[in-house]
């Protein structure tokens, strides 16, 4: 279980010394098996959260316990080691790394082809055409995006967090995207998953829907109490990429 409490991240606002708040007081809870999606208007302090929680951000005051460990000093590494895996919203390269290595090393083991096509069928992509491709510049953004997701997949962290995972993909990629996200959260109902995201179809996915804004949390609960407070049916949409906004919220 992951429990956020009273948590704030402030960076320097101007030349006069005044701080900005980017993340105000926050607490919040997200249980062991829940599908959790972090929705709400840019700037809001959604992305912000989930560096804070992986490490990748400081927070300046408050406290981040993972499974009863106060993980709120802890870095990254020693994270990932107890069970938290995170993909950014804009993924790094690496020159001279294949996807294959770089999988073997997600996973902690070195991993046979078989089992690397796995993880990448996944997200959409044939294990022929890039298991032997070098994580470089030779990759699109979409390409990069879904291998990390993939990496991810094959380190099977306790807690997942995904940066908006359908930013710079296809709409075919992201059926698939949303469609593992789905298996994943039937097939093991002790991982669980959070996803900041715009998308209609990934929050339908969700059993919890966090509503962020000004680095607070404006509303929490389960999908059905949320639709009022989001603007949008539940029903199929007839475009799978469609962007939110809630309605309640002045941009």
């Amino acid at each position: 279980m992951l429990e956020i409490k009273n948590l704030c991240f402030s960076v320097d606002g101007d030349a006069r010394g005044a701080k900005l708040e980017i993340i105000d007081n926050l607490s919040l809870t997200i249980e062991d098996g829940c599908f959790a999606v972090i929705t709400g208007p840019n700037g809001g302090g959604k992305s912000t959260l989930a560096k804070l929680i992986m490490g990748v951000e400081k927070p300046t005051s408050g406290q981040i316990i993972f499974d009863g460990v106060d993980i709120t000093d802890m870095p990254i590494h020693e994270r990932a080691h107890l069970g938290i895996g995170y993909g950014f919203q804009q993924p790094a390269r690496f020159k001279g790394m294949t996807v294959r290595k770089l999988l073997s090393i997600a996973a902690g083991q070195k991993m046979a082809a078989c089992e690397c096509n796995e993880y990448l069928s996944r997200v959409g992509l044939c294990s022929s055409e890039y298991l032997n491709r070098e994580v470089d510049k030779s990759l699109s953004g979409g390409e990069l995006k879904r291998i990390e997701i993939a990496t991810i997949l094959a380190a099977d962290p306790k807690l997942a967090i995904y940066d908006e995972p359908e930013a710079g993909i296809d709409l075919w990629s992201f059926d698939r995207l949303t469609e593992t996200f789905k298996e994943l959260h039937s097939e093991r109902s002790d991982r669980s998953i959070v996803i900041i995201s715009h998308q209609e179809r990934i929050i339908n996915l969700a059993d919890k829907i966090i509503l962020i804004n000004d680095g607070r949390v404006e509303k929490v609960g389960p999908k059905e109490e949320m639709v009022d407070e989001l603007g949008f049916s539940l029903s199929k949409t007839t475009n799978p990429a469609c962007t939110l906004i809630p309605r309640t919220i002045a941009i």
